[in-house]
């Protein structure tokens, strides 16, 4: 007799030897009991996960001898068939190899015939979603209402192939892929009962190999106990089925966190001469990762990570002194690169690459870290008094409107009373009082006790118009003072005396205070000294905020976030945490 492999040895025989399907077994064992069993039945679900042999059984329980019965007694006549295969009134047909119209109509003439010596004539379709369109078309009818003597069956791995006009007249059973340590602890029994001595480490490996799929770790088995001599090492099996042992996978992730690059580059230069897939071991890559971080996060590791428990303490070890926020840049950046291994002719270089971007992500700290340090920084700052200063300037509120800010109170009579916006001045109102008069340099102002031996700018004619004094005395300030420029563009001129100037100021608090700041109003009192040829005061007002229009208030925003980017705490985070992650939010203006 010829071998029997592992798959087909140890298939299993009735519901309850069906591997973690129970959502599907027990619906089927309460259904035959209650006599409530369809006619059609649709099971889908991943390869390998039991979807042919739990429709073997269902025909087994409802044509035994002592059926139909949720547990078949695998002793009659018509379970000895179906076991073996050649039953006469259960038909197994391949959907991929059977999939005409001609071969459906076959099937479909059959039908009428009675079962041979059976209850029921059973109908399993392997890979259903291969019949045409019209094959399907042909079965419609007899699928909706076939005889009381039909019953059928169909399997598949992809059920969205199916037309929504058979799955209507279907009931669906879903099958889940089977657990890593379900799978191990099936090929645990079976390695026992074939007196073959195989650790649990291999066991494991081969599992996590068939992703789910437990016919696939049958044959993976089969391959390795044919290699070895009773006794499979597990060095040997790792080699001889091109996997990637646990280890290597540990030592890549330790290369990447701990940032050693000639270990890293190493490692993938091994495994690329011992022919492993590049793009297979960058997908091993994102699952260790994310079990990196599940074990990190803590919570419900046993559900959300389908590792041994001796690989759970391993995975706990190396992620004890790492932050979750690092383990997740570097998910992040894998799950973006891997476009580029699945596409690339050159993967091992394009995986060089990715480990050396990796390298380059910095450890970002935790917030409570983070907050500790900056705490220390505040109390640092606080044993200053320019510490002082600087905290209670970023911190103290900042108030939209302020009170008029008086430099002088001018006692001449104002030539000019009535408010000349800067952009719209056409009159040619003569700047009256004022006489013009010839700055020497190096003369001494004998009032603000500065030299003036700076520019010199042409002097103001006393016939020139308010309008075009204004407009130069901007230019002079665009062309040697482009910040206080920039500010006074948006100014209105209120007052104009011989001796004083009252401007309104509109914009941000952050143009407004820059206006006024005693630099900025030492270079203003310095120009319309030097143009007009004599000591001005100058008198600043502020704009009420009520007037701001929507894009000055972008404008304000923006210059607090400047504001608080430029503040030594912030700065010294954004040196610790990772730029992209610094969000700066406007809670809310205090009026």
């Amino acid at each position: 007799m010829s071998y029997l492999v592992l798959a087909r040895k140890y298939r299993p025989q009735t519901f309850d030897d069906v591997i973690e399907q129970n959502h599907v077994t027990q619906t089927l064992q309460n259904a035959i009991q209650v006599n409530r069993v369809p006619h059609a039945i649709l099971f889908s679900g991943p390869r390998g996960t039991g979807k042919t042999t739990i429709a073997r059984i269902l025909a087994k329980a409802m044509n035994c001898k002592e059926g139909p019965t949720p547990t078949p007694c695998n002793l009659c006549r018509s379970c000895r068939e179906i076991t073996s295969g050649n039953a006469v009134d259960v038909f197994e047909i391949d959907g991929a190899s059977n999939n005409s119209v001609d071969q459906v109509r076959e099937l479909r003439d059959n039908i009428k015939y009675m079962p041979a010596h059976s209850a029921l004539k059973i109908y399993i379709i392997d890979e259903v979603h291969m019949l045409s369109i019209s094959a399907f078309n042909a079965l419609l009818k007899t699928l909706e209402e076939p005889p009381s003597h039909v019953m059928f069956m169909f399997a598949t791995t992809e059920p969205h192939k199916i037309p929504l006009t058979i799955l209507s007249r279907c009931q669906r059973h879903d099958l889940k892929r089977v657990g890593i340590a379900a799978i191990a602890s099936h090929m645990r029994s079976i390695v026992d009962k074939e007196n073959i001595h195989v650790n649990d480490e291999s066991l494991y490996a081969i599992a996590k190999e068939s992703e789910g799929c437990v016919r696939d770790a049958l044959s993976l088995l089969d391959q390795v106990i044919s290699c070895s001599d009773g006794n499979v090492n597990h060095e040997d099996m790792i080699q001889m089925l091109g996997l990637i042992d646990k280890k290597v996978m540990f030592d890549i992730s330790d290369a990447i966190l701990t940032g050693n690059a000639t270990c890293l580059l190493d490692i993938l230069d091994d495994l690329y001469n011992r022919g492993q897939d590049i793009k297979k071991l960058y997908a091993r890559l994102i699952h260790h990762f994310r079990n990196l971080l599940v074990v990190k996060i803590g919570r419900r590791i046993d559900k959300l990570t389908d590792v041994p428990d001796h690989e759970k303490k391993m995975i706990s070890d190396q992620v004890k002194q790492i932050q979750g926020t690092f383990l997740n840049q570097i998910i992040d950046i894998l799950f973006r690169e891997e476009s580029t291994i699945r596409f690339s002719d050159q993967p091992k270089l394009a995986l060089e690459m990715i480990f050396i971007k990796l390298l380059q992500v910095k450890p970002t700290l935790s917030i409570d870290t983070l907050i500790e340090k900056l705490d220390a920084l505040r109390n640092d700052l606080l044993k200053t008094e320019s510490g002082k200063h600087a905290l209670s300037q970023v911190l103290a509120p900042a108030s939209s409107e302020e009170t008029v800010k008086n430099i002088s109170i001018p006692s001449e009579k104002p030539v000019c009373e009535q408010s000349i916006p800067v952009q719209n001045i056409t009159d040619k109102q003569p700047l009256s009082n004022v006489s013009p008069a010839q700055e020497k340099p190096g003369r001494k102002d004998e009032n603000s006790g500065d030299t003036a031996t700076d520019t010199f700018y042409l002097q103001a004619d006393k016939n020139e118009p308010i309008a075009t004094s204004w407009q130069n005395l901007l230019k002079i300030f665009e062309k040697d003072y482009p910040p206080i420029g920039a500010c006074l563009q948006k100014s209105v001129l209120k007052k104009l005396t011989g001796q004083s100037m009252e401007l309104e100021v509109s914009g941000s608090n952050f143009e407004i205070n820059r206006a006024r700041n005693d630099k900025s109003m030492a270079a203003i009192r310095k120009v319309f000294r030097n143009y007009f040829g004599r000591k001005m005061d100058v008198v600043i007002h502020a704009k009420p905020e009520e007037e701001m229009n929507f894009e000055k208030k972008l404008t304000r925003e923006n210059e607090l976030r400047k504001e608080a980017k430029s503040h030594p705490l912030v700065e010294e985070a954004i040196k610790t945490l990772n730029p992209k992650q610094i969000n700066i939010k406007i809670i809310q203006e205090i009026e």
